[in-house]
């Protein structure tokens, strides 16, 4: 054996090593939580003597097996799955100084945005008077509401059914996350969970409910977070209204996507298994009856195709010219904005209680806006109950839901309007490494895309990306065209071209379906698509996010990269290629990486360094409004192709395709020259 071969192959595979050490791939950990620093907001004394771990200690990875056994310590076993622990009801709640030290601990921050209160509108007309305008910051008041600091105080304080608590053990809820650590027990039971000192205090009421805005990072349990408080007061209204119907319309669950829905409803029918709450996703072939909207059932056509799941199969005919209806009841409509608003039209929806908004800056945009206002204006309950959640949340989102509930408040029954941010506001998720890659040209992405898909010692530029990634293009044509060119990237025996596939609006939704499962299934390892799946989408094994075309927006940014580092799996990768044109519009997405960050506890200069964000030119306003609408210009229309052919390859093929279509223009037009003479040309043939 050559000793020179040796060592060289022992050089590349120790660099491969340390590269690959760099980023592990996403793994399950037992912790779901992104905050909790137990030492945050603690004033520490001079002499208290703090105890050191040891290094031992502190790794947990030396045990001594022939140590003597403590036979006085219990030993904690696991609780099984189908066995509720033994909880006592009316638990004892946490002192104040606990609560505030629990909430900075986890980054928790609550906040009063509106009490309906007539003093404070007085105070407001008065100051509008003065020249001298007041801080929003003044007019916002802090809470701190009671913490749940494990899923078994659902049943101990807040006295859950037992089903439900049994499913959520099933499912493998022990510990709550941030935003379900603050969330639940102000939806919950609001009496409870908010002192009542501060409600005196703040001269508000809870006895009629909330209405609650959450902003929490992507992947943090925002659905559980309002899934569990819905099926729980359904339950509870139900066996309050002993006169109430099996299946009642009570509450209604918006998204932007169909994909988004699709999921919220299949988490929800696991968490509702044998409580009786029925969940059902809004259809094309799902209709309301014009006589009583929301006092009578929702019905359904059964379409032979027998697409949906609501439908036995005992309702299926041969007849396909005769449509059969069957009566479906529901509990929780899921549902996205079009939808809906098609079928109401100028109907109401009396019984509904509470309206879920989920990633409800998109759905309070210009995009949505007026369909979700629609159906928001269709439930016309006067004990409905709003909670909004997203990512990211605009000042101007918060002032709009802020107008609305202040237009339907009733001076009798006052409802306040509570926030909880997580974190800092607007900003990616910490686990996930951030990386951006300058590649000049459109080919040069080609090129860096290709390298992630075969990575290589040598290469330093990029970071190391197991499969299965995403990766986001800003129009369908670009996905398309991408996904063309790379789907011979995998060898057969790895494949082939089945292991990559493209998603996008412009597919059935079959389609869209079958790619979906199959990604999820682990049989796709490369998914292209545009934002169609940016928000909300729950897939845990992915490993990174590639964002072929610069995100028009820095919430955008935010919810692609959410895509990944999901429920506090770690080793998530987010890399963006950018080139010459993408520079003027770069300075928003390298604040929120920088931001990220510092979130994350990294030093000024580790990640994102400050000359480069100095460096970059200020985006005005003007121009975020161009890109959120369009995006980047140069990438509309035929202007950048993907393509790895070169300009004088693809100009020569222009020009072929050129002189083929000129050779068939010339031969129609002469053709319809001999019509034109009557059929007859110079020589007619031989004549009998």
């Amino acid at each position: 054996m050559d000793i020179l071969k040796l060592l060289s192959r022992g050089t590349k595979k120790t660099s491969n090593q340390n590269q690959q050490s760099d980023l592990k791939p996403a793994s399950k950990t037992v912790n779901p939580q992104l905050f909790n620093d137990p030492t945050r907001g603690l004033k520490r004394k001079r002499n208290e003597e703090q105890p050191q771990l040891s290094q031992e200690d502190d790794d947990g990875l030396e045990i001594d097996f022939f140590a003597p056994q403590d036979t006085k310590k219990p030993v904690k076993q696991a609780p099984v799955p189908n066995e509720l622990p033994e909880t006592k009801l009316e638990s004892p709640l946490l002192d104040e100084e606990t609560v505030r030290q629990v909430l900075r601990s986890h980054r928790l921050k609550v906040t009063l945005l509106s009490s309906h209160d007539k003093k404070t509108a007085k105070v407001k007309k008065a100051k509008k008077k003065e020249s001298v305008k007041p801080k929003a910051k003044d007019t916002k008041k802090q809470l701190f509401p009671q913490p749940l600091t494990s899923f078994a105080e659902l049943r101990a304080t807040y006295n859950i059914s037992p089903r439900l608590e049994s499913n959520l053990i099933t499912q493998g809820f022990r510990i709550p996350t941030e935003i379900q650590l603050g969330s639940l027990p102000m939806l919950m039971d609001p009496n409870r969970a908010i002192p009542a000192l501060a409600a005196e205090e703040f001269n508000f009421s809870t006895s009629n409910g909330i209405d609650f805005l959450g902003v929490a990072p992507t992947g943090s349990g925002k659905t559980l977070s309002f899934l569990i408080p819905t099926i729980n007061n359904i339950m509870r209204w139900r066996a309050e209204d002993e006169n109430q119907k099996e299946h009642v319309l009570e509450a209604i669950i918006v998204a932007p996507t169909k994909e988004l829905c699709h999921q919220i409803g299949n988490e929800g029918r696991k968490i509702a298994q044998g409580t009786g709450v029925k969940i059902v996703e809004m259809k094309k072939n799902i209709t309301l009856p014009t006589e009583s909207l929301g006092a009578d059932d929702l019905t359904l056509e059964n379409e032979s195709d027998g697409d949906n799941e609501s439908v036995s199969s005992d309702d299926e005919s041969d007849d396909h010219e005769v449509q059969r209806k069957t009566a479906t009841k529901t509990n929780i409509l899921v549902t996205t904005p079009l939808v809906l608003q098609n079928l109401l039209k100028s109907k109401t929806l009396p019984t509904v209680k509470s309206l879920i908004l989920d990633e409800v800056d998109v759905l309070l945009d210009d995009a949505f806006r007026s369909q979700t206002v629609g159906i928001w204006s269709a439930c016309t309950n006067p004990d409905l109950r709003l909670t909004c959640w997203s990512a990211t949340m605009g000042s101007h989102i918060e002032g709009f839901i802020l107008d609305q509930l202040k237009s339907r408040a009733s001076p009798e029954r006052p409802v306040p309007l509570i926030r909880l941010v997580v974190g800092l506001k607007d900003t990616a998720v910490p686990l996930v490494k951030h990386k951006l890659v300058y590649t000049a040209t459109e080919q040069g992405k080609l090129f860096a895309l290709r390298q992630l898909l075969h990575p290589k010692s040598s290469s330093n530029t990029l970071p190391f990306m197991q499969l299965p990634f995403l990766v986001f293009t800003q129009t369908i044509e670009r996905a398309t065209a991408l996904h063309a060119e790379l789907k011979f990237d995998f060898p057969i025996e790895a494949g082939g071209s089945s292991r990559i596939a493209v998603l996008h609006s412009a597919l059935p939704d079959a389609a869209r379906s079958k790619v979906m499962a199959r990604f999820r299934a682990g049989e796709i390892f490369v998914l292209i698509t545009t934002d169609l799946l940016m928000r909300g989408i729950d897939l845990v094994g992915v490993n990174g996010v590639v964002n072929y075309d610069l995100p028009a927006t820095a919430a955008a940014y935010v919810h692609r990269v959410g895509r990944t580092g999901r429920a506090g799996h770690d080793g998530g990768v987010a890399v963006t290629f950018y080139t010459t044109e993408d520079v003027a519009h770069l300075k928003t997405i390298a604040n929120v990486i920088a931001l990220s960050e510092k979130q994350a506890g990294k030093q000024e200069g580790e990640g994102m360094p400050k000359w480069l964000i100095d460096s970059l030119p200020k985006v005005s306003k003007e121009e975020k409004k161009k890109l959120k609408e369009r995006g980047v210009e140069s990438r509309r229309g035929n202007k950048a192709k993907i393509t790895s052919k070169s300009a004088w390859e693809r100009r020569k093929e222009n020009n072929r395709r050129g002189a083929i279509a000129g050779s068939k223009k010339r031969k129609v037009e002469g053709s319809e020259a001999n019509v034109s003479r009557g059929g007859e040309s110079e020589w007619g043939g031989i004549a009998d």
